[in-house]
């Protein structure tokens, strides 16, 4: 009886997805529909974002979680906000919309990228390679 060889090297690559280049675009709730679709883009979204309440007030973060739910009640997100050090909590029938504020740290960070750049310093010589993070700011 033979057993079929598994090549580790392709199971280690999972094929990737397209990310849409968010930051700049605003979203308002004119349905549910499409406030369950622009905080799942945000959940997603590698950045801060500014959410807009429907008092008016405005609340920029990290949105960490999110908690989807049958209703727009019974839905929310959990999200770091800027310049806090408390998590917020933001049930999404109080959203009246969401900006896409902050950098997209991960934009063009793909596994891909950095493995080209990996190799291209491979083949120049270069020796003690290592994956550096970039600033945030």
């Amino acid at each position: 009886m033979s057993e079929a060889v598994l090549n580790p090297d392709d199971l280690e690559v999972a094929p990737g997805f397209e990310h849409d280049f968010l930051q700049g675009q605003v979203f308002q709730a004119a349905s549910p529909e499409e406030l369950r679709e622009a905080l799942e883009k945000a959940f997603d979204y590698r950045g801060d974002v500014t959410v807009t309440l429907k008092d008016g007030a405005t609340v920029e973060g990290y949105i960490f979680d999110r908690q989807s739910g049958a209703t727009l009640a019974t839905s929310k997100i959990r999200m770091f906000p800027k310049n806090e050090a408390v998590k917020r909590t933001i049930v999404w029938q109080d959203i009246a919309g969401l900006a896409f504020t902050g950098r997209d740290t991960a934009a063009g960070k793909t596994w891909e990228a950095w493995l080209r750049k990996y190799w291209e310093k491979k083949q120049a010589g270069e020796t003690n390679i290592e994956l550096k993070p970039e600033s945030l700011d």
